[in-house]
């Protein structure tokens, strides 16, 4: 029956009541949002300030760090502000702008996991005309059409799903964040068209993209002929495909499953994991696997302050 006798709101579901566990999820969940702002901050100023890391591959590096830090922003405060007391509500408005913000992130994350592949692709297949081909006007244009792309596709399933109606003026989320499979579980209505054009969505935005970045290590892995360069060539893309497999392993756990067959808490381990797991890991992968990166960082204290131009 739909009875809406206000404003419709949603509130989240607890992570528990024993306060006890209360305080150590908080402290646990903030510990690790500072170490992600920490760490991908520090990514985007070594890049910045340091001229041997004006390439593509770092350009695309830093962004990714900027968008890491855009993505967890949008879920994680509202989150620990959830964790203590009473389910705080959160208006139709502010949920739409969430999905919406986080959605953008989260496309525009995967689409640069495909960029930085086909870079690496250029790099070691074409290296003679790496400089010719990833020019300072193709990043850009590369890096614009990535945010693009996210903007309108997350901009057409937020609107879609936000004009279903609800059944009731408060709304329980399963979840901690307003994310697309478990509002669509809160729709007073048919949502079949709803799901499929999810899965449109998800493929565009998962699909493809990895299936990209297979196709660029297919063609990396069939350039290489000696075992040395193999090891040069698998050491700069080991720490990526590490990346790509854990975003896009678990993003496809939780859009790509059918509705019937996915489970709330297996929908928050996913979550938990591309929203806290794979920010905090892109700092530590690309600076402890990356010796440019290191030695960057090493000679910081050494270097001045010097005009920036993201591209060499």
């Amino acid at each position: 029956v739909f009875n809406q006798s206000g404003p419709t709101e949603f509130v989240f579901r607890v992570f528990t009541t024993v306060p006890e566990f209360q305080v150590l999820l908080f402290l646990l969940f903030l510990l690790f949002y500072l170490m992600i702002l920490c760490g991908n901050t520090a990514i985007i100023w070594v890049v910045c300030t340091h001229s041997v890391l004006r390439t593509p591959m770092y350009f695309f590096l830093s962004n990714l760090s900027f968008v890491e830090i855009c993505y967890t922003t949008v879920v994680v405060p509202l989150m620990l502000s959830n964790i203590f007391g009473a389910q705080k509500p959160i208006p139709l408005a502010g949920c739409g702008a969430q999905m919406f913000f986080f959605l953008t992130f989260g496309g525009a994350n995967c689409f640069l996991l495909a960029i930085m592949a086909y870079d690496r692709y250029v790099a070691i297949c074409h290296p003679l005309h790496y400089t010719l081909i990833m020019t300072c006007n193709l990043c850009v244009q590369m890096l614009g059409g990535t945010v693009g792309l996210a903007l309108f596709l997350s901009l057409q399933l937020t609107a879609l799903i936000f004009t279903l109606p609800f059944c009731s003026h408060r709304q329980e989320i399963n979840h901690f964040l307003c994310d697309v499979p478990p509002v669509l579980r809160l729709a007073c209505a048919a949502i079949r068209v709803h799901q499929a054009v999810l899965y449109v969505v998800s493929i565009l935005v998962l699909t493809v993209p990895f299936l990209l970045i297979c196709v660029s290590y297919v063609f990396i892995t069939c350039a290489i002929r000696s075992t040395e360069g193999c090891r040069w060539a698998f050491s700069t893309c080991s720490s990526h495909l590490t990346m790509v497999l854990l975003q896009y392993g678990c993003c496809a756990l939780a859009y790509l499953r059918p509705q019937s067959s996915s489970s709330a808490d297996e929908d928050h381990q996913f979550a938990l994991v591309y929203t806290f797991i794979t920010p905090l890991l892109n700092p530590l992968i690309y600076t402890l696997r990356n010796k440019d990166v290191k030695g960057a960082l090493e000679k910081s204290r050494n270097c001045g302050s010097r005009s920036y131009c993201p591209i060499r």
